[in-house]
């Protein structure tokens, strides 16, 4: 009864723009006991496990029902999870993209409230949804990678190496995740089209597929790519999350083929572990055009980030503990360029309604299209960071999210803003939910209703359809 009465006073407030002093009394009440003040002093995470790795499986096992349960729970609180497939498929044609918002609103607001309301005012009553704000790892106080089943099966049938981890799994429904496995286009062989053959690549497969199709750089490149390597969860230490002892992880077990499963994992690059956030895999199609990488490093060549992405960032950005499991240390002019040299070959997939600009043919285009293009272009203000043609501006930008929102701790997270997140290309962006950094927006109108709402554009239903349509174009 309490929670119905706040979320009435929450909607009065919205539509009158009048916060009554009974609400504020009763929101304060309800804000988190935790603060940045009481947060741990902690950069070093411990290199030595005090428990033997049996006595912690046994616990892990156990608590993992409990943990799923609570993180299903979560979702379900933010999000429709249901399955509503578009008329639209991905690249390769086995998923088709998910369509509708699926961010659950307050009780008694609508998006047109919402959105006309300042910041201020979405603050003060708590009304900024909850998939709006940061998402918590499964298990956010341990972090690390966790695979989709299907990347799970398909490594364990090619490799017969494991890639499940006995303290969590994967959260997300399979339809609101990429196709499986997504097609693999080369920049350098537009004319092939998909190269996988509709297969995962993995070491026991690639050369016979790409045998000709690469240079022989390229195809070392790729050896190192599928190479797996120790990381903090997936290792043979005693301090692993997985039950056997492991060669670890390669990095195509997250962008697979390229391009994405929806692994996810924590940022390295923040402290403490609990202000960590969540970090989807991103897409390694259109590298060649990209001339920053990670989410908050902003490394500024491909070579950077893979000589970072194997000395740290597999270890939760801690070279300490890196030591003790079997860092790989890639040499630059040997092994670094070779990697850097293949990424930079995954091309987008094909926009046949785009021209040579990135910019619809209108004989191809639908009305509806079009008229999202001018949106995008327009007064959605998509575009001030990511012009055409490759829908990016190659910065890095801060949508000051703190203005909606009061950090609190939930799921072991404790929700600070975002800060500076580099701009993601928009190219192919139907390939690869979820959406943001970290997967907090599950479909293409989540996210233009977040922006929508973020950047204060007002803009109308059918607008916001018509941005949809476009993006689907891209």
């Amino acid at each position: 009864m309490r929670q119905k009465q706040i979320k009435r006073m929450i909607r009065l407030s919205l539509l009158t723009g009048v916060l009554s002093v009974s609400l504020i009394t009763v929101l304060k009440s309800q804000e988190p006991d935790k603060t940045q003040s009481e947060l741990p002093d902690q950069s070093y995470m411990p290199v030595v496990s005090d428990k033997p790795f049996d006595e912690v499986m046994q616990s892990d096992v156990a608590q993992k029902p409990e943990v799923m349960e609570k993180q299903q729970s979560l979702f379900e609180q933010r999000y429709d999870l249901s399955d509503q497939p578009s008329d639209l498929k991905m690249s390769a044609g086995r998923k088709a993209v998910q369509e509708g918002v699926r961010v659950k609103l307050p009780e008694g607001v609508t998006w047109e409230q919402l959105s006309a309301a300042a910041p201020e005012r979405v603050k003060e009553t708590n009304s900024f949804p909850y998939g709006f704000r940061p998402l918590p790892h499964t298990k956010h106080p341990v972090g690390g990678q966790v695979f989709p089943k299907k990347q799970i099966d398909a490594i364990q049938k090619l490799e017969k190496r494991d890639l499940s981890r006995f303290d969590v799994d994967f959260d997300l429904p399979d339809h609101l995740t990429p196709e499986f496995p997504p097609p693999i286009f080369l920049s350098s062989r537009p004319d092939l089209g998909d190269v996988s053959q509709g297969q995962v690549l993995s070491i026991k497969n690639y050369y016979r597929l790409l045998k000709g199709k690469l240079t022989p750089v390229q195809m070392e490149g790729m050896r190192l790519l599928l190479t797996p390597f120790p990381q903090q969860q997936f290792n043979q230490t005693g301090d692993r999350k997985v039950k056997e002892a492991s060669l670890g992880v390669s990095c195509l077990d997250c962008h697979v083929n390229g391009h994405t499963n929806a692994a996810y994992h924590l940022n390295p690059d923040t402290r403490p572990q609990a202000a960590r956030f969540r970090l989807d895999t991103v897409s390694l199609r259109g590298m060649f055009n990209q001339q920053i990488h990670g989410s908050k490093r902003s490394l500024r060549s491909v070579e950077d980030f893979s000589e970072f992405e194997q000395r740290t960032a597999y270890f939760d950005g801690d070279h300490v503990i890196a030591a003790k499991k079997g860092v790989h240390l890639p040499n630059r002019s040997d092994a670094v360029s070779m990697m850097a040299q293949m990424q930079n070959m995954f091309d987008f997939p094909p926009a046949p309604k785009l021209d040579v600009f990135g910019k619809l043919i209108p004989e191809k285009a639908t009305e509806l299209e079009l008229e999202g293009q001018k949106v995008f272009f327009g007064k959605g203000r998509c575009a001030e960071c990511h012009p055409a043609p490759f829908y990016l501006d190659n910065k890095m930008h801060d949508l000051h999210l703190e203005r909606f929102y009061s950090p609190e701790m939930i799921a072991g997270q404790y929700n600070i803003a975002d800060g500076p997140i580099k701009t993601f290309t928009l190219r192919g962006i139907k390939d690869s939910p979820p959406y943001h950094h970290d997967g907090r927006l599950l479909t293409l109108a989540d996210s233009v209703e977040f922006y929508n709402l973020v950047l204060q554009t007002n803009l109308t239903e059918q607008e916001k359809a018509a941005l949809v349509a476009f993006l689907k174009c891209l």
